[in-house]
């Protein structure tokens, strides 16, 4: 098979790291040749934290190049921009909407961008954002973001067992944190990808409790925490909800 390349990226003390090592583990015994590397950044918490994970039939090298990635795994909403240019044309973002500012932006030198999920899409990029920091905390603690961002990955990969996943879980976490990761992962693969673009939320949500779109094979469930709102069902595919979002 053709190597596949992912990019994992966040900041440091997010537990980026830990899901690089699960997802080597995984791929491994899978029976790919797999490479796996931290290739910038540093790991102490609040220091940028890039790693390269690459299968295949056969990988020769760890790196990554510019313009060759097919998934970036971002735990926070400015790294998944900064490196966008990593991206396929065909690839796609899948993402923490967690904010978390840089140093620039806490000495008041910088502001942080607003509407990025939007800015991406709007540059024709792949995106599948979620709130996993609220899905961790759900689970029971917000270390566990991680185990979200890779139950909402193992979407992409069908091919891969969910008992696989579930032993790759079990061997690189923690035994006393086994079951606060086990729900995290879950509801990472339940979870549902929204824009955090409050004007659009409020459009829908507005209008009906209840949105309907088109599609006939996914149902999503959104529990928005805001004011005013419970629960939003939506019975369809995500990209039509995304489109209802961005009129």
């Amino acid at each position: 098979m053709e190597t596949v390349n992912i990019m994992i990226v966040g900041v440091g003390g997010q537990g980026s790291l830990l899901a690089s090592k699960m997802l080597g583990h995984l791929l491994v015994n899978a029976g790919y040749d797999v490479k796996v590397s931290e290739v910038h950044g540093m790991s102490q918490r609040g220091g940028s934290v890039v790693t390269y994970v690459r299968f295949g039939d056969k990988v020769y090298s760890p790196i990554i190049d510019k313009g060759e990635a097919d998934f970036i795994v971002s735990f926070e909403l400015l790294e998944a921009a900064r490196w966008l240019e990593y991206l396929k044309p065909t690839g796609r973002v899948v993402t923490n909407t967690q904010q978390m500012e840089p140093m620039p932006v806490i000495a008041g030198l910088a502001t942080y961008p607003e509407n990025l999920v939007e800015k991406m899409q709007a540059k024709g990029i792949q995106v599948d954002a979620m709130d996993c920091l609220s899905l961790a905390e759900e689970a029971g603690s917000s270390k566990a973001v991680n185990m979200v961002l890779m139950g909402r990955l193992s979407h992409y990969f069908p091919n891969i067992a969910p008992e696989a996943w579930q032993a790759s879980l079990e061997a690189n976490v923690p035994a006393k944190a086994l079951d606060i990761n086990r729900k995290a992962f879950a509801l990472g693969q339940k979870g549902l990808s929204f824009l955090r673009n409050k004007q659009a939320r409020q459009r829908i949500f507005a209008a009906a409790p209840v949105v309907s779109c088109g599609g006939l094979n996914v149902l999503e469930a959104l529990s928005w925490r805001g004011e005013g709102v419970g629960v939003v069902l939506f019975f369809g595919d995500l990209d039509s909800f995304r489109t209802l979002c961005s009129r």
